[in-house]
């Protein structure tokens, strides 16, 4: 079976949201072929490389969403009059909130840079600006964009064409030769794959593990409370978005999402959190399949299968440090830990960290614990430590939970949280703040408190600090459930039985494809089938992926091929027949 994987922003770059749950997934399925089409964020990111790739990945497209990609296409005066018209429906759609002319837009945009290219200008001109200023005066506009100005609509016009690039694009049409197209998230990633399903009729499926949708409402409040912009918001460095902007933005995403809801053939949230999320949105339950994320047990099970492991007095916390994980409250909560058992100690691990919070929470913890500080310059005893994965105390994330029995997260905002289910694999009692899949992951091997709530979680952290043995049992019903349920073999599994069943009832195409139409024999590398059967120049073809951060191992590696008007690159291993 041939699986063409759309990301964004995540694999097969070395870094990204998605990187680690779609590589282990590709490799646990070396029976099938994978296509990669990935959409970058960053120079920085593409600078970074590309993780090493399995031989049954056959190609890879990478495309820049941050770059320009103007083909220098001008349009016609009938030209002109056609993008007037899809456009006006794309953006009243928007503004009024209505999906019908936002899809009639959407597709009839797509069907005009197929045919013509030439959306960069296009979607830049003064044309574009008017429609847009036009939509939020009309009747029936949602009032949060009816007092747009100029600047406004300036602002917005630049950020959808950005977000509207992948129409551009002619992954679709490479598209229609693979069995089951996955969209490894929503939003913008899915778009050649909405394009593939609507042109051609390959099935669709998306997974989302964080809502595409939620990210961008969290993104821009976060921005908003800070007064500065998301890079690619307004442009990185101009200031936080106005409020109709944000509005404009966030009512497109909406649209955007709703459709995908509504064409893509399966949608697996990766808990009943993102589940709700996308109901809300308009998915319907029989197209829905939750598929928990799958992580390597086996990198936990050294600490896991040891149970008297780790300080017995010692609280962890692992994760991001940033506003979203709530550490003022831990450090609160700790406070009061600390003053009914004087010999509890914190050890917070960072992953990463954003700098001004971090210096915030080191601050905080001078001024709650300042005898202990100053003695720790003399004593090492101070009871808050802040340490980094990686370290010499903590080499690996298993070592960070094993240094203590009982794991706290305090987060105010959650997803899927990873580094809970990470505990619970390493069989530790968790205490956890009641937000996103938290309920949902522990399943009542651990103890839930409110949000914001330091004295609940410093009662719930003393309960098991006080109850060891309760706090073992926890630990091992967590680890169990882990094994059961957030491993890559079951993730693996899942989908594999996923794609056959896409397949198999997927509808009968627009152009009158049927599935394995071509013997698979057809794909093998080499020229079999003519007189001299290994061609030299099918050894010359075969480009193996370079290792992240290696030479060419960015989007320049590989044969090079156009891809409408923004650039894309492309790693072929297989030699075409």
């Amino acid at each position: 079976m041939r699986i063409g994987m759309l990301t964004e922003g995540g694999y097969p770059y070395a870094t990204g949201e998605a990187r680690l749950w779609c590589d282990r997934l590709v490799r646990g399925l070396p029976q099938h072929e994978f296509e990669l089409y990935a959409l970058s964020r960053s120079a920085e990111q593409e600078e970074r490389g590309r993780v090493v790739l399995p031989e049954h990945v056959t190609r890879v497209w990478t495309a820049p969403l941050w770059a320009p990609a103007d083909d220098g296409r001008t349009y016609s005066r009938r030209e002109r009059r056609r993008f007037a018209e899809c456009f006006k429906d794309l953006v009243r759609g928007i503004c009024a909130g209505e999906p019908e002319p936002f899809a009639a837009g959407l597709y009839g945009l797509a069907e005009l840079a197929r045919e013509q290219g030439g959306l960069y200008a296009a979607l830049r001109s003064e044309t574009a600006v008017r429609a847009v200023e036009s939509a939020c005066r009309a009747p029936g506009a949602l009032r949060s964009v009816q007092r747009a100005q100029v600047a406004d609509l300036l602002d917005f016009v630049d950020e959808l064409e950005r977000l509207l690039r992948p129409l551009s694009l002619d992954w679709y049409e490479d598209l229609r030769e693979v069995d089951v197209c996955h969209a490894a998230a929503g939003g913008v990633a899915a778009l050649p794959g909405l394009l593939a399903k609507r042109f051609f009729g390959v099935p669709l499926l998306v997974t989302e593990y964080g809502v595409q949708l939620r990210a961008h409402y969290l993104e821009h409040s976060a921005d908003a409370s800070r007064g500065q912009g998301g890079p690619g918001a307004t442009g990185a460095g101009r200031g936080a978005p106005r409020p109709a902007v944000r509005a404009l933005l966030a009512a497109f995403h909406m649209r955007l999402a709703a459709e995908i809801y509504a064409r893509a053939d399966l949608l697996t949230p990766g808990n009943a959190h993102a589940r709700r999320w996308q109901e809300r949105c308009g998915a319907t339950r029989d197209r829905l399949q939750t598929v928990y994320p799958g992580m390597e047990a086996d990198r936990f099970a050294t600490v896991g299968e040891d149970p008297d492991c780790g300080d017995p007095d010692t609280l962890v916390w692992v994760g991001r440090i940033e506003p979203a994980k709530d550490l003022i409250a831990l450090l609160h909560a700790f406070a009061e830990v600390r003053r009914a058992a004087p010999d509890t100690r914190l050890r917070i691990f960072a992953t990463a960290a954003v700098p001004g919070y971090l210096a915030d929470c080191r601050s905080l913890a001078a001024q709650l614990f300042p005898d202990e500080a100053a003695d720790a310059v003399t004593a090492g005893e101070n009871p808050v430590t802040f340490e980094e994965i990686g370290g010499p105390e903590a080499p690996s994330p298993a070592d960070a939970y094993g240094s203590g029995r009982v794991v706290v997260l305090s987060s105010v905002i959650e997803g899927f949280p990873i580094t809970l289910a990470e505990a619970m694999l390493c069989g530790r009692a968790t205490v956890s703040t009641d937000v996103g899949a938290v309920c949902e992951v522990i399943g009542g091997t651990g103890l839930v408190v409110p949000p914001r709530n330091p004295r609940a979680l410093a009662d719930a952290c003393l309960s098991l600090l006080r109850d060891p043995e309760r706090a073992q049992r926890l630990g091992a019903a967590a680890r169990a459930r882990a094994l059961e349920l957030f491993t890559v073999e079951q993730n693996v599994a899942a989908f594999k039985e996923i794609y056959l069943r896409l397949l198999a009832g997927g509808p009968a195409r627009p152009d009158g494809g049927i599935p394995f139409e071509q013997p698979p024999e057809a794909r093998v590398p080499g020229h079999w089938t003519s007189p001299t059967w290994a061609a030299p120049a099918a050894a010359a073809d075969r480009t193996p992926a370079a290792p992240a951060g290696a030479p060419g191992a960015g989007p320049g590696a590989g044969e090079a091929r156009g891809a409408g008007p923004a650039p894309a690159t492309t790693t072929t291993t297989e030699a075409t027949v």
